[in-house]
C-alpha cells in the first residue's frame, strides 16, 4: 500500500515514494541509476549514464518554447543514512518506511533522504506531464554528493546546450541561494600499538545529542559526540588514573555532526571508583555547558567485569587523546563581508579506531580557498606530528556569487508575484554542487532552492507536503517564463 498517494502533488509524492522504496546510499547508487534509465527510456528520453552511475537526461522543448534558452534541472541520487538506536534497517538492501505526520512526511527511524530525493521526484513529475511547459530541459542526477561531491566532479556534461541552472538542494522555501563554500574531505590516518591489559572493562556511550548537517547547524553552538568523548579520556588522563583504551568510534558521516560516540576502556580495580567518579564529575560539566544547545547529552557507563583485551600502548593511548582534544573543529572564521556567514569550519565526523591505526574523518568547508588550505595544512601537521598521514580528496570549489543573473532576476519577479513579498537572497556554508558545475559549463547563471526541510542529516528528517506543493509550483512558473533567460 502506497503511504503518499493522497498527497498533492501526486506525481511528486508518486515519485518520491518510488525513490524511498529502493536503496540508495552514497556509492550504492546503481539501484536508483538503473531506475532513472528506466524512466527515461519509457519516456522516449535522450539519456547518459556514464561509469560513476551519473544520470543525464533531456527532454525537448514543448511547443512554442522551442526558442527558448534550456534549463538545467540539477539535484543529486544519494542520501545520508542515519538511523535512531534499535532501528534494524539496512540502508543497503531495504526500502524506507514512511509516514504521514501532519503536513511532513518522513520516515520510520531512519533518515528520510528529502535532501536530494526531492529533486529527483520534481525533475521526474516534470519530464512524466506532457502538459507542462518548458524550453528544452537538461536534468541531471549526480551521485555520492554526500561524501565529497564526487559525481559532479566526475560528469561530463559536454552534451549540454543550457546555461541556466536550477539546483533543487535547498531545504528553506522562500530563499534562493546564490553562494555556497568549497571544501574537502580530510582524513587522518596515525598508526597506534597494543599491548595485552587485564582490568574491568568499562564500555562508554555518548548520545542523546541533536547532531545536524555539518555546513548548516555548524553555527548552533551543538556538540560533537567524538569531541565529548575525547574530553572524558582527557580527563581521566589527567586525573593520573590507570586505564586503557581498547575501542573507539563514534559518529557515521563526515558530514555530520556526530550524535553518538563509544570508547571501550579496561581500568583497574583499585582505580574503578575514582574513574567513574572523574567521568561522571566531567560529564556534568559538559552537560552544563551545552544545557542550551544539546539538554538531551547523556553518558552511559557499563561495567562488564574483569576482562583480559588488547589495549593501547601508553604512547600511542597518549597520541589519541591528544588528536581527539586538539584537531581543530568546528567553526574557524565568520566571514568579514556577509554577517552571520561562517566562512571557514570543519567537522570532526567519524573517529574509528581500527587495527592499527587511529583514524579521524573531516569535513572542511571555506567560502574562501586559501583559508580552506590552511585548516587543512592545520590538520595536516598535527597529523604529522603525531606521525601519521593525511589524506585529502573530495576538493570542490566554491560557488562565487554572479553580480549579474537574469534568471534571478526572472526567478526574484515570479516569486514576488506568487508569494506577494521579495525572497531572501542567501549565501551558504553548507556545501553545493553547483561551484563544481560552474567550471564545467561556461557563464553558468544559477540559483539553488527547494521545500522546507527540518532534521536533514538525521534520522528526525521531516519534508514539509505544503511546501513542496508551492515550490513544485513556482518551479513550474520560472519554467514557463517566455524570453527570460
Amino acid at each position: 500500500m502506497r503511504v503518499l498517494e493522497e498527497l498533492e502533488p501526486k506525481k511528486v509524492f508518486y515519485y518520491f515514494e518510488e525513490i524511498c522504496g529502493i536503496p540508495h546510499p552514497s556509492y550504492k547508487e546503481k539501484k536508483i541509476s538503473d531506475y532513472l534509465v528506466s524512466f527515461a527510456k519509457a519516456h522516449g528520453l535522450v539519456y547518459y549514464q556514464d561509469d560513476l552511475y551519473n544520470v543525464v537526461m533531456i527532454a525537448p522543448a514543448t511547443k512554442g518554447y522551442e526558442n527558448e534558452e534550456p534549463i538545467i534541472l540539477q539535484g543529486h541520487m544519494d542520501m545520508v543514512c542515519e538511523k535512531a538506536p534499535g532501528c534494524e534497517i539496512d540502508f543497503e538492501n531495504d526500502g524506507l518506511k514512511l509516514l504521514v505526520d501532519g503536513d511532513y512526511v518522513t520516515a520510520q527511524g531512519t533518515t528520510l533522504g528529502g535532501d536530494d530525493g526531492i529533486a529527483v521526484a520534481f525533475a521526474l513529475a516534470i519530464l512524466d506531464s506532457p502538459e507542462i511547459a518548458h524550453p528544452r530541459l537538461e536534468v541531471i542526477i549526480t551521485v555520492s554528493e554526500e561524501v565529497g561531491m564526487e559525481g559532479a566532479t566526475g560528469i561530463d556534461l559536454s552534451m549540454l546546450e543550457g546555461h541556466k541552472l536550477l539546483n533543487l538542494d535547498s531545504e528553506a522555501e522562500g530563499i534562493m541561494t546564490v553562494s555556497c563554500a568549497g571544501g574537502n574531505s580530510s582524513v587522518c590516518h596515525v598508526p597506534v600499538s597494543y599491548e595485552a591489559g587485564r582490568g574491568v572493562a568499562l564500555s562508554l556511550k555518548i548520545g542523546g545529542l541533536k547532531g545536524g548537517h555539518s555546513g548548516v547547524e555548524i553555527d548552533k553552538g551543538r556538540a560533537n559526540a567524538n569531541r565529548v568523548v575525547g574530553r572524558l579520556l582527557l580527563a581521566l588522563e589527567q586525573a593520573g588514573v590507570d586505564f586503557g583504551i581498547a575501542g573507539l568510534s563514534g559518529g557515521a558521516k563526515q558530514n555530520a555532526i556526530p550524535r553518538e560516540a563509544q570508547a571501550q576502556l579496561v581500568v583497574s580495580e583499585k582505580d574503578l571508583d575514582v574513574v567513574k567518579h572523574v567521568l561522571e564529575g566531567t560529564m556534568a560539566q559538559v552537560k552544563n555547558e551545552y544545557a542550551a544547545t544539546d539538554a538531551g547529552l547523556t553518558l552511559a557507563i557499563d561495567d562488564s567485569g574483569e576482562k583480559q583485551m588488547q589495549v593501547l600502548q601508553a604512547a600511542s593511548k597518549q597520541t589519541v587523546v591528544m588528536l581527539l582534544n586538539n584537531l581543530p573543529n568546528g567553526i574557524r572564521s565568520m566571514s568579514a563581508d556577509i554577517e552571520g556567514l561562517v566562512e571557514t569550519s570543519l567537522n570532526m565526523g567519524i573517529v574509528t579506531l581500527d587495527g592499527k591505526e587511529f583514524r579521524a574523518e573531516f569535513a572542511v568547508r571555506s567560502s574562501v580557498e586559501s583559508a580552506r588550505d590552511a585548516v587543512t595544512a592545520c590538520i595536516r601537521n598535527l597529523t604529522e606530528y603525531a606521525g601519521g598521514v593525511l589524506e585529502v580528496g573530495g576538493v570542490y570549489p566554491a560557488w562565487e556569487y554572479k553580480k549579474e543573473s537574469v534568471l534571478r532576476e526572472d526567478a526574484t519577479r515570479i516569486f514576488r508575484e506568487m508569494y506577494g513579498k521579495e525572497p531572501k537572497i542567501e549565501a551558504i556554508h553548507a556545501g553545493l554542487e553547483c561551484g563544481i558545475l560552474a567550471g564545467k559549463i561556461d557563464g553558468l547563471d544559477g540559483i539553488s532552492i527547494g521545500p522546507d526541510m527540518v532534521g536533514i542529516h538525521t534520522f528526525e528528517e521531516k519534508l514539509s507536503i505544503s511546501s513542496t506543493k508551492r515550490v513544485f509550483e513556482f518551479v513550474l512558473e520560472v519554467l514557463k517564463c517566455k524570453h527570460a533567460f
